[in-house]
């Protein structure tokens, strides 16, 4: 039977209409394979992806932005249904301001999930900034919420699961399997 999640006080406060995530390190483990003709092979969490699923059914927006350019993250947010990705950005901030403009989002409805400090300037724009457990401790100090699974191993489950319930779509998606009846 699944629980509802325990949604995080800083949540409770907002209406998430868009989450924006970090990838490496938060969609992965931060670990990268580099075979010897140079393409790269990263591990992606299979209960994160169903997470966002879930966020773009209910009409949630997500954004994706990494440091690094990545075909294999791309890749990733095609098959998810993922649009908003940017890959090779040094400046975070601006692009997240950039991702709220053309969206129409307040920054006040906006959560943000990082690890290391290139993501401490995009994670003080936002209504409510997310630290993966294994984040680098200046980011974890940071950090409104601290996710309690780490990167790349369902930190950003998690995420969903505390941005459905905030804005009450939990049980209305889940119902059945939270309370055992069916439909």
């Amino acid at each position: 039977m699944a629980m509802k999640p325990e949604i995080p006080t800083p949540l409770k406060s907002h209406s998430p209409q868009l989450l924006v995530l970090d990838v490496d390190g938060v969609l992965t483990d931060n670990s990268l394979m580099i075979n010897s003709d140079g393409s790269e092979v990263k591990q992606f969490h299979v209960p994160d992806g169903a997470g966002i699923r879930w966020l773009l059914e209910e009409g949630i927006a997500v954004a994706w932005i990494s440091g690094r350019e990545s075909a294999a993250t791309e890749h990733r947010a095609r098959e998810l249904g993922v649009e908003q990705v940017h890959t090779g950005i040094r400046d975070k901030s601006t692009c997240l301001q950039q991702i709220i403009d053309q969206l129409g989002i307040e920054a006040d409805n906006t959560v943000y999930v990082g690890d290391d400090l290139i993501d401490l300037a995009p994670m003080a724009l936002v209504g409510v900034s997310v630290a993966v457990a294994n984040a680098q401790p200046t980011v974890l100090e940071q950090a409104d919420v601290v996710t309690s699974r780490p990167g790349g191993a369902g930190a950003v489950r998690e995420v969903c699961e505390w941005i459905l319930a905030a804005r009450g779509l939990w049980q209305e998606r889940f119902h059945g399997a939270v309370t055992g009846e069916r439909p």
